[in-house]
């Protein structure tokens, strides 16, 4: 089995991608926003044992992700699927310019990067 090592400069980027991804799914990065696809949202609650108010079924579906596990494929911590009401539900965070124009130049740098974390059903992909 033949492996390449990477630098130690790029594992320390990732794990700063992670850091600030990981930031962004607990809900601590201010500047972050959050987007939950119609669909995902419509779904969600027409699920047996869904919460009859729509905030109620957001703030648990957030709390979801914030104790999702990620697998090895996903070092930057950026994409997630968990079970949730009996369905299968995705998490991707992308990174954009602090105008939200283009994508980042640089996600390790939180003042240059502005994250979205989208939560969708892979139907909605």
């Amino acid at each position: 089995m033949l492996t390449t090592a990477t630098p130690a400069g790029a594992d320390a980027r990732l794990e700063q991608i992670a850091r600030l991804n990981d930031r962004t799914r607990l809900g601590l990065d201010r500047s972050a926003r959050v987007v939950i696809t119609r669909n995902c949202l419509e779904r969600l609650a027409e699920a047996e044992g869904a919460p009859e108010e729509t905030i109620v079924l957001q703030a648990r579906l957030m709390a979801a992700f914030r104790h999702c596990t990620f697998s090895e494929d996903s070092p930057e911590r950026d994409f997630a699927a968990i079970e949730f009401l009996g369905r299968k539900v995705w998490m991707k965070i992308d990174y954009y310019d602090a105008a939200m124009e283009f994508g980042s130049e640089d996600p390790a740098d939180a003042s240059i990067t502005t994250r979205v974390m989208t939560i969708l059903l892979p139907e909605d992909y």
